[in-house]
């Protein structure tokens, strides 16, 4: 039974100081003898066919070691691979790691140059000419008019542009709206945007032609799949290809694909050239090339009773995939499932339409398809609240599914494939706690005296359910040296999610040593080659208990190798301190590292040394290693979740607007959070802060904003704005645990919650402060001049 020592408690992150004291090493601080240097060309235009390339000119300058196009790359000549097939997906589009004969969006890879440094390599890419046919470009405003007869097609075998057109339907939707005595409908758009990590992507490859062996460092969440795939595309056998991630400055999902075509020409050129190819993104090329996100326009539309329950509701939307879909179509299967968020619904009809666009292609980023499923129902509820005079807060409580209804199974298919079936939750518990938090109660009162001052304010409420841990599986490996330190090695990656803490917290727990005792490796394929990676909010469910399930085991195996050398039976002894010892006699015991040279049959012949080892051991039948038995005290286990858990929380917040500038103020931001068992609390609050942060940058700042001819106009720092530290506010944060019944931590995701709900809740404070100017909020973000717009429009 796991105690409370280390699990659960605040404990300081062990990374720190290596960040804060500059001994991180990023992918750009790698630098490798005789490397050279890749640049990429990218095409200028959003849609054009390629008529011709001439690269003699480029391959005459000067320190330039190699210049390919699409005909040049061999084995990588077929498009890159679709990461998530999906039988909704009728029309699957992914890019060539070179376009081959034309173009699909606006910084789509061309060509590639290696050379002694990238200022040539820059230069050479200025020397390529290229003769494009423009072509008619798809990159309209609103997303429903993709699918018009009259839009041109994308893709030749495309029709409309519909890659995927996916219904999922729970009940009689018909009879819900014909027999409902109120209907309401909405129309609302988020807007398409874009991870922004404070580090943008980079590949590093070195080849040994001798051993036949490939090295590569990649700022990627999924360093497991860029192994396995590029031992598959180049015939090397998965052990001769070494994936490692080194530390890394943020991801937010847009560093998992499988793969960018940087991922694939990097180690090919390396491999080419026989000496080590570095390619590091620059800002401009990460806004217009690595994936983008958001991006959708839902109607949907509620049927209630007069009381305000939920009868029905019907959400018909169309997704922007980009110009390919490489990531299959989970963003929008995640929108579908997580739409109808911790409310009952008796009927539900989600009609997806995922369209092509001239734009950057599309894969999960931080939320995933939450944000604009949550903007859409929580709008719906907000106006159908107002309709029937009903509170905002009451509406909501009137539809929870209640906390003696879990499980629940919404009855729609997961983006695992699985069903979504809410495992455990207290969504009444939660509303109660966050109304107190922010005085919900008091709250008009003192909106109605900063009325009288000329001030306006204005207060939300976003609720949402966030599906976590999704499989397959994921693994660990533990082994205990014989100094008692631990070493454990999973699959995952890290991008500043604390896993050199939390994971060593369950360790430390298990084993009863201290946290220090414990060394965490993560993203190297030499020393774990088994998962799948880092995204989805998964990281903790799946391979933290991997962990967790791995140490249960070296404990087990410790017991067994003390209750041998011991001579007393396994039930009498207990591990404390990281020393099994005999219950009621603490004196007779053997340490974790004594446990480690006893663990190996030829342990003396090392030179191996504890204070407590035996200098003789009992007598043992059979041969010194007994059959079945592995040498050393370390193991290997996996976690595979039977289907995702789903975390939840409300987040409340007070605003204030300048109604002269359109600046909004946020005085106050509170959140409850449930994910379960709490492996770290201070660790969960960096995850929820960083989220909210992101969430008000997608509420009322980042946009990408794209022209009609497919040009992103705002692809730099003065134009696409991100809220700073100043426009964040301080968050309270309170949590509600309902542990998990389906994995043995009883843990839940926590990565993306802080940004889920934050553009419906600022939607909703913002009518609430402008409710003097009639004001209907349908659309994130909304930038001051927007806002200004509104009012003047009064």
């Amino acid at each position: 039974m796991m105690t409370t020592r280390s699990f659960g408690r605040p404990v300081a992150r062990k990374e720190d100081p290596h960040f804060l004291t500059g001994k991180a090493t990023y992918i750009d601080d790698i630098e490798l003898a005789d490397m050279l240097h890749a640049a990429i060309l990218r095409s200028p235009y959003a849609h054009a066919r390629i008529l011709s390339i001439d690269t003699s000119r480029a391959k005459e300058l000067a320190g330039v070691e190699l210049v390919l196009t699409y005909h040049d790359l061999d084995v990588a000549l077929e498009p890159l691979p679709l990461l998530i097939p999906h039988p909704a997906l009728t029309h699957p589009h992914t890019q060539y790691a070179l376009a081959k004969d034309s173009v699909h969006y606006a910084g789509e890879a061309v060509a590639i140059v290696v050379a002694s440094d990238r200022y040539i390599a820059e230069d050479a890419l200025d020397l390529i000419e290229v003769e494009y046919e423009p072509l008619p470009v798809v990159s309209p405003y609103n997303l429903d008019t993709i699918v018009a007869p009259e839009t041109p097609q994308i893709h030749l075998d495309t029709p409309h542009n519909i890659a995927a057109h996916l219904v999922q339907q729970v009940g009689n939707i018909d009879a819900a709206f014909a027999n409902a005595p109120h209907i309401f409908q909405r129309r609302v758009f988020i807007e398409r945007s874009a991870s922004q990590p404070l580090e943008t992507r980079g590949v590093i490859a070195r080849f040994d032609a001798f051993e036949r062996i490939l090295t590569v460092w990649d700022s990627t969440q999924g360093p497991i799949s860029i192994r396995n795939g590029l031992a598959v595309l180049f015939g090397l056998p998965a052990e001769n290809v070494r994936v490692t991630t080194p530390d890394m400055g943020g991801g937010f999902g847009v560093k998992i694909m499988l793969f960018y075509s940087e991922e694939v020409l990097v180690p090919l050129a390396a491999m080419r050239l026989g000496r080590p190819v570095k390619w590091i993104e620059d800002r401009r090329e990460h806004m217009l090339a690595s994936n983008h996100e958001r991006g959708q326009l839902h109607d949907i539309a509620v049927a209630m009773d007069d009381e305000g329950h939920i009868l029905g509701l019907r959400d018909i939307f169309w997704h922007d995939t980009g110009a390919y879909c490489p990531y299959g179509i989970i963003v929008p299967v995640i929108t579908a499932c997580q739409l109808p968020g911790p409310y009952k619904l008796p009927a539900y009809y989600s009609d997806a339409t995922v369209v092509y666009t001239n734009r950057t292609p599309v894969s999960p980023y931080r939320g995933a398809g939450r944000p604009q499923g949550v903007f859409a129902i929580e709008r719906i509820l907000d106006y159908a609240a107002d309709q029937l005079d009903i509170d905002r807060a009451e509406i909501r409580s009137r539809n929870f599914i209640q906390p003696e209804e879990f499980p629940y199974d919404l009855g729609l298919v997961f983006q695992d494939g699985l069903p979504t079936l809410y495992d455990s939750g207290n969504y009444p518990a939660s509303l109660q706690r966050v109304l107190a938090m922010i005085d919900y109660e008091h709250f008009r009162s003192l909106q109605h005296d900063a009325r009288r001052q000329g001030r306006y304010l204005g207060v939300g409420i976003g609720c949402y359910v966030e599906g976590t841990g999704i499989g397959p599986y994921e693994g660990a490996h533990i082994s205990v040296d014989n100094h008692g330190q631990i070493h454990v090695a999973t699959g995952v990656s890290s991008q500043g999610q604390g896993h050199q803490t939390t994971f060593a917290q369950i360790v430390a727990e298990i084993l009863s040593v201290d946290i220090e005792q414990v060394s965490i490796t993560t993203g190297d394929t030499h020393r774990f080659h088994w998962g799948t990676g880092t995204y989805a909010s998964r990281a903790m469910v799946v391979a933290g208990n991997a962990i967790a399930l791995t140490a249960e085991a070296i404990k087990e195996k410790a017991i067994k190798i003390a209750a041998y050398t011991l001579e007393v039976a396994p039930e009498d002894l207990e591990l404390i301190d990281g020393r099994v010892r005999v219950k009621g006699s603490p004196s007779r015991g053997l340490s974790l590292a004594a446990l480690s040279i006893l663990s190996n049959p030829i342990r003396y012949a090392y030179g191996a040394s504890a204070a407590d080892l035996p200098t003789t051991l009992p007598a043992r039948p059979g041969p010194p290693l007994p059959p079945g038995e592995e040498p050393g005290l370390e193991l290997t286990r996996y976690f595979s979740p039977p289907h995702a858990t789903f975390a939840s929380g409300i987040h409340a917040a007070i605003i204030e607007v300048d109604i002269q500038t359109g600046i909004v103020k946020i005085p106050k931001y509170v959140v409850v959070h449930d994910c379960g068992k709490l492996v770290n609390p201070m660790v969960v609050a960096g995850q929820i802060y960083g989220g909210v942060a992101q969430g008000i940058g997608g509420a009322f700042y980042e946009q990408l904003a794209y022209d009609e001819h497919g040009q992103l106009l705002n692809a730099n720092y003065l134009d696409f704005l991100i809220p700073y530290a100043s426009e964040v506010p301080h968050i309270e944060i309170e949590h509600i645990e309902t542990p998990s019944p389906i994995n043995p931590l009883g843990v839940k995701g926590a990565g993306e919650a802080g940004c889920i709900p934050v553009p419906a809740l600022m939607a909703a404070a913002l009518e609430d402060a402008l409710s003097p100017f009639a004001a209907h909020i349908d659309h994130m973000p909304m930038t001051p001049d927007a806002i200004l717009t509104l009012i003047q429009h009064h």
